[in-house]
């Protein structure tokens, strides 16, 4: 008889034991995380309770696969026009949460008698958070949804990303012991760079390529491609240095803004479901009971400094960067953890025989006690804060909200901010693009010449050529190019002459550049030669020819970045009302719901659950603040905004498991949440919400209005507005912004 493959025999133990733990633990009303770490420790080579498995080389494969399957799906929902709106706050927290955190871990090291480099190296171990963790729980507990999963998901892509420069800066201390700052730096841009070429790549190939495809794609086919891309991303990132995890998560970050990324989240759902729960069951196998029973009480205290420092470093960082009180504990809450990172910088420094060989299974037993921690940790963060409100003087309360909202009213005047970096931007992403250009055309074109026998002049000239053809476009646009929006703001206030100053310092960019691209083909000489030749053609000769084939380039790149096809997808992140505990969410209407067909005013749903409707969508039809004889249709999608409380209580009204987190509404031109400040003159004041005519001139509602430092949200429409009342409007953006 044929014996089956060790492979298949391990996955059917593991699979079938986590089958019936994660029944029990459902049936306990427990996390399904938990269930599988407990599934993981009954089968592993650790214990004896129940047959172990043969080969942990093939589960830990599985369990790779399921990290990337994780994290493709995360991308998927958390789209790459998301990743570059993180902004300052989580981007803040994230850096803020990490230096705490490693500095926390290298003196707990130092007090514990431990050398120089096993402290460092604890450091780096505490500093990272598991997003594996963290995403799976969210979802077990229905809490994905919530104001501040938002920031929380924002601060965990950071995190990556810092992790990976993280790793370089602790092998760099454990080879030299020393900090390099040249390396870390290089590391940086290297990293910026190869985000950026992804970023431009994907958007510019990606959703072209499959809306022409699209009436030849099945479920299938669709499938195949998306996990091929998938795959040979995680590849590329491998091969660049990077982890396999951030490939995968670019991957669904780029497909996310395709018009097939609801389908491809839906056919990937069940490959996530399935490997990542082989994840955690690997994860599970490694708890070591010897360790546990010789070292619990450090076990203990790691995991003490763990949940502890990284709430205190999280809901610290976040209240800094102008978050609320209650959505910063709840996010540092949620981060008391830490995961897989942790464990490649703990192999990093065995591999580099720099450790104790005690610190592997020590993060392995910390990380498994705080992922055991996390649901609970989660789930009880608005109990601890209700605990604080009533010990910490209200004053102290107050004082935090006001800080937070001065930090958003600061924050909500951007345009100057929003034009300098879209210029900015743009002059990077070019620079990116010539660059990548020259490496391609001399690490891979070049030698592919070579390899042909080309005589080497030969060979260097035809690279070097086609290399210039094929950047002058984007050399013009780094040199030359203007954006609108930021020479409009340099007229208006009158900085023109500044404009120029800009003008020549990108010119000796771009000429740098190039002499230092064109010196890999040919002596310096000729190189700065080449260089004023190129400055002649691009600026001169060729110049309208170039500008016309960049506008091409430019054009269908923002198309595909804003496509209205698919819009829906894409605006599908979290417009909070901040700083309130207010956001609006997505509900989808069930087919056989016993309120279908009934008027808004025989539902009330604002007076029986405080929420404002604020647009209901039916197909291509879009009805802005539904009126009370409108009514909710089978599978209508319903935008729905309030607290994390008052959303709750809708979400049981509605009856619909379909919740889709934070949405942000963007309808033809524009429809989105905004804030209006009622001057004395206003026609406005003195009248009420109803009367004063801004849900005709908006085409929405007032969701909230701000008071002498009181906040008012879902207000009464027979409330009489006030000379320097601050309204939250939904509605038409461009007609809110046009308000007198």
């Amino acid at each position: 008889m044929h014996n089956l493959p060790t492979a298949i025999t391990d996955l059917a133990l593991i699979l079938g034991t986590a089958g019936v733990v994660t029944l029990l633990f459902r049936k306990l009303n427990q996390p399904l995380v938990l269930g599988y770490l407990v599934a993981g420790f009954l089968v592993g080579p650790k214990t004896s309770v129940l047959p172990s498995i043969s080969a942990s080389e093939g589960v830990q494969l599985w369990a790779d696969i399921g990290v990337i399957f994780l994290l493709f799906a995360l991308g998927l929902e958390f789209s790459f026009k998301k990743l570059l709106r993180v902004g300052g706050t989580s981007s803040f927290t994230a850096l803020f949460e990490v230096s705490c955190m490693t500095v926390f871990g290298y003196f707990t090291g130092r007090a514990l008698g431990w050398n120089f480099m096993d402290s460092v190296f604890l450091g780096g171990i505490l500093s990272i958070s598991s997003t594996s963790i963290v995403v799976r729980t969210l979802d077990e507990l229905g809490f994905r949804n919530r104001r501040f999963v938002g920031v929380l998901l924002g601060i965990l892509v950071i995190e990556d990303l810092v992790a990976v420069l993280l790793l370089v800066l602790l092998t760099t201390v454990a080879l030299t012991r020393n900090f390099s700052g040249a390396e870390m730096m290089f590391s940086s841009l290297k990293l910026a760079f190869f985000l950026c070429l992804w970023f431009v790549t994907g958007i510019f190939l990606l959703p072209s390529f499959l809306k022409k495809s699209q009436k030849i794609l099945n479920e299938e086919t669709i499938l195949v491609v998306a996990v091929g891309l998938c795959l040979l991303m995680v590849v590329f990132a491998n091969k660049v240095g990077f982890s396999s995890a951030l490939g995968a998560f670019i991957t669904g970050s780029v497909l996310a803004e395709t018009v097939e990324a609801e389908r491809i989240h839906h056919l990937i759902s069940p490959l996530k479901n399935l490997f990542s729960a082989v994840f955690f069951i690997s994860v599970g196998m490694l708890i070591d009971p010897q360790v546990l029973t010789e070292h619990w009480r450090l076990v203990l205290l790691l995991s003490a400094v763990v949940i502890f420092g990284k709430t205190f470093a999280v809901t610290t960082g976040s209240i800094l960067a102008g978050q609320t009180f209650k959505s910063s504990l709840q996010t540092g809450m949620s981060l008391a953890q830490i995961g897989e990172f942790s464990f490649i910088i703990a192999t990093v420094g065995l591999n580099l025989k720099v450790v104790s060989a005690e610190l592997y299974p020590l993060a392995v037993a910390v990380c498994v006690c705080t992922a055991f921690t996390t649901p609970y940790m989660i789930k009880s963060a608005d109990l601890v804060y209700r605990g604080f409100e009533k010990v910490l003087p209200g004053s102290f309360i107050v004082a935090l909200d006001r800080y937070s909202m001065l930090s958003f009213s600061l924050a909500s005047n951007r345009e100057w901010r929003e034009q300098v970096r879209a210029y900015i931007f743009k002059i990077f992403l070019n620079a990116v693009i010539v660059i990548a250009i020259f490496l391609f055309m001399a690490r891979v074109f070049l030698p592919f010449l070579l390899e042909r026998q080309m005589e080497e002049g030969s060979a260097k000239l035809i690279t070097l050529s086609a290399t210039l053809l094929a950047s002058a476009p984007f050399l013009w646009a780094l040199a030359l190019g203007k954006t609108k929006g930021f020479d409009s703001l340099l007229q208006d206030s009158g900085k023109t002459a500044h404009n120029y100053v800009f003008l020549v310092s990108r010119v000796i960019v771009a000429m740098g550049l190039v002499a230092a691209m064109v010196a890999q083909f040919v002596p310096l000489w000729w190189a700065l030669g080449i260089t004023a030749w190129m400055v002649v053609v691009v600026g001169y000769v060729f110049a309208t020819k170039l500008k016309d084939i960049y506008q091409w380039f430019e054009n269908r790149f923002l198309t595909n970045l804003t496509d209205e096809t698919h819009k829906v997808h894409a605006k599908k992140h979290s417009h909070n009302l901040a700083p309130w505990d207010a956001h609006m969410t997505e509900f989808v209407v069930p087919a056989e719901a016993p309120y279908v067909g009934a008027p808004f005013y025989d539902l009330g749903i604002r007076e029986k659950f405080g929420v404002t409707v604020a647009l209901l969508e039916r197909g291509k039809r879009h009805i802005a603040a539904p009126k009370g004889l409108d009514t909710l249709m089978p599978h209508d999608r319903i935008y729905v905004i309030g607290d994390d409380e008052q959303l709750t209580r809708f979400k049981e009204f509605i009856e619909s498991e379909e919740v889709i987190s934070g949405i942000q509404i963007q309808e033809t031109p524009d429809y989105s949440l905004e804030q209006y400040r009622l001057g004395p003159n206003s026609d406005c004041v003195g009248k009420t919400i109803r009367d004063c005519g801004l849900r005709e001139k908006t085409q929405g509602l007032v969701v909230g209005i701000e008071r002498e430092g009181k906040r008012m949200l879902n207000p009464d429409s027979s409330e009489t507005l006030l000379a320097g009342d601050t309204l939250w409007i939904v509605g038409d953006r461009n007609k809110i912004l046009e308000l007198d």
